[in-house]
């Protein structure tokens, strides 16, 4: 489904060239929920963005259903990012908008727009009556599900999340994570989830990459075989944990 082969990104900074991928691979399976985890400044939000064309790989090849993202022309790339869509650490919600209104958005962009449609994702989200309400008087919960039932609504077949749970709470990330077990589940769902926090990974993820200074150091099927290198103390607690 999603390929990266030798993929780095360099970016020049002070004079300097910074890596923030090496010679990245990867393969990512059509309706996988798969993780990436690692520090931050580790190249995890790097390598995410690298999916929707949002960041272009320095040397090596991306691939969505084996086609090279970097050949697509501009038309083509629109249409690719209609097909994924993105949930945000920090919701990226209008607050001079509705909730009607935020999650209708991409419809709206896309001169594509569907009432019928915004009311079932909202009652898929559980804010059926919360349609009316703003930002403003949602919880933090609430709008990370609003982030989540915008990015539905155009019906995706990639489901990009950076750090979804990240600003939550216990119960709201509980519920947070259960919201994107349920569209995987539902709808097949491709998902790549870039976190560092360990039981999202765990509970959620089939598999997990680890990623350190641009390097995929591992990826590890989640609580399958017992992994026994390590990688330093951060990394030991990693695969402690997701062995």
């Amino acid at each position: 489904m999603i390929t990266f082969e030798h993929v780095s990104k360099n970016y020049s900074h002070n004079g300097s060239i910074i890596k923030a991928l090496d010679n990245v691979e990867l393969k990512i399976n059509e309706q996988e929920v798969f993780g990436v985890i690692g520090e931050s400044g580790s190249g995890k939000s790097t390598l995410l963005r690298m999916i929707n064309t949002l960041e272009y790989p320095s040397e090596g090849q991306v691939k969505v259903a084996g086609v090279d993202l970097m050949q697509r022309n501009e038309t083509e790339q629109r249409q690719n990012r209609k097909q994924i869509g993105m949930i945000f650490q920090q919701f990226n919600l209008l607050y001079n908008q509705t909730v009607k209104e935020n999650i209708g958005l991409p419809l709206h962009l896309n001169k594509s727009y569907d009432q019928k449609r915004v009311e079932e994702v909202l009652n898929f989200v559980r804010l059926g009556e919360k349609g009316m309400h703003y930002p403003s008087q949602l919880s933090g919960g609430e709008k990370q599900r609003v982030g989540i039932a915008r990015a539905l609504i155009t019906q995706p077949k990639i489901l990009l999340c950076d750090e979804p749970t990240s600003a939550l709470d216990g119960q709201n990330a509980y519920d947070v994570m259960e919201l994107l077990r349920k569209i995987n589940r539902t709808f097949g769902t491709t998902m790549v989830i870039v976190s560092h926090e360990l039981n999202l990974i765990k509970q959620l993820c089939d598999r997990t990459a680890i990623l350190e200074n641009g390097k995929v150091l591992e990826t590890l099927a989640i609580q399958k075989e017992q992994q026994q290198q390590r990688f330093g103390s951060y990394y030991e607690r990693v695969r402690e944990n997701l062995g």
